[in-house]
């Protein structure tokens, strides 16, 4: 009994440490260790004299056949890969380090242990708690089109997830999907390529869907999760992840047709930071003003408080809304 089977059978109601010793041939130690481990991966586990361990939530874990079953069939055409993992460093990192394939690669995984954001940032990542996923995929045109991919991405995404009833999803520029000014998931693109020939990218999300509290409190920042958002429910993680594809692979295949371009004003009907004062902090210069949207290339315009505008670009830069 591997830990998906384990977590299943935990999910099926109470059972004492002797019995799953039974079942598994290992001995009650072994056990509790097991039982352990997966609650330092971020499970809810309970322990009740004469009911034994149960889950505190139903286990809700992701499954390769059932997302492509789930998938447009034009879509799934275009996978060259989706699989689902169990436990990973990061999904980016993994796409990464494989060499690149025919078709689109899609990873996800049920765990990060080491997952990342922008500007180094770790992304806490428990066990089933989250939608984690990277997608790979090449572009024509050059590593200067890359600069809006993320844009791109969030948009699919709060899309994705608005269609799904989470209407207070917005973006927070370059790369975060917030509710309430709390963050709800994070994006992170990575790859590289030729100047002006053929580039690959890795398109990472994080989606928080129902956090543990253990684990919400090493988060550093306000923050939020799918659950919270839909009074306690929320669709399947299957769906969940799904509905993000179905969005996110069309989108991709516009954008490297089409550019950024069409996607700008989809953009700012999502844009949470447009005419609020923000703090433009970009390496020890701070600049204080109002955001009033995205300039062509994606960098984010701000009109200071001098009263001239300026664009910034991601890069190093980090908005913070006053």
């Amino acid at each position: 009994m591997d830990d998906r089977e384990l977590l299943l059978r935990l999910g099926a109601g109470g059972i004492s440490g002797d019995a799953l010793a039974r079942e598994t041939g290992v001995t009650r130690a072994a056990v509790w260790k097991r039982i352990q481990a997966l609650r330092a991966a971020g499970v809810e586990i309970e322990a009740h004299p004469g009911r034994g361990y149960a889950l505190v939530a139903p286990a809700d874990l992701l499954d390769a056949q059932a997302l492509r079953a789930a998938l447009p069939a034009p879509v799934v055409a275009g996978i060259g890969v989706l699989e689902v993992a169990w436990s990973l460093d990061s999904t980016n990192s993994e796409l990464l380090r494989r060499p690149a394939l025919t078709g689109t690669a899609v990873l996800l995984a049920e765990r990060q242990t080491a997952g990342r954001g922008r500007l180094g940032r770790a992304w806490n990542s428990p066990l089933g708690a989250q939608v984690c996923l990277s997608v790979r995929r090449g572009f024509e045109g050059g590593l200067a089109r890359l600069g809006g991919l993320s844009l791109v991405a969030g948009v699919a995404v709060a899309e994705a997830l608005r269609a799904l009833g989470f209407d207070a999803v917005g973006l927070k520029w370059p790369n975060d999907l917030v509710a309430g000014d709390r963050k709800l998931a994070g994006l992170l693109v990575e790859g590289g390529g030729e100047h002006a020939g053929p580039v690959h990218a890795v398109i990472g999300i994080g989606i928080n869907v129902r956090l543990p509290e253990a684990a919400a409190g090493a988060i550093d920042q306000p923050w939020t999760d799918l659950a919270r958002l839909g009074g306690g429910t929320t669709p399947s993680r299957n769906a969940i992840a799904a509905e993000v594809l179905g969005a996110l692979l069309p989108a991709l295949d516009a954008f490297d047709r089409e550019g950024l371009a069409p996607f700008l004003p989809r953009y700012a009907a999502l844009d949470v930071l447009a005419g609020r004062p923000v703090r433009v902090l970009a390496g020890n210069a701070a600049v204080a003003g109002h955001a009033v949207g995205l300039a062509a290339d994606g960098g984010l315009r701000v009109r200071t408080d001098a009263g001239d505008e300026r664009t910034f670009h991601a890069g190093e830069v980090s908005v913070r809304a006053q």
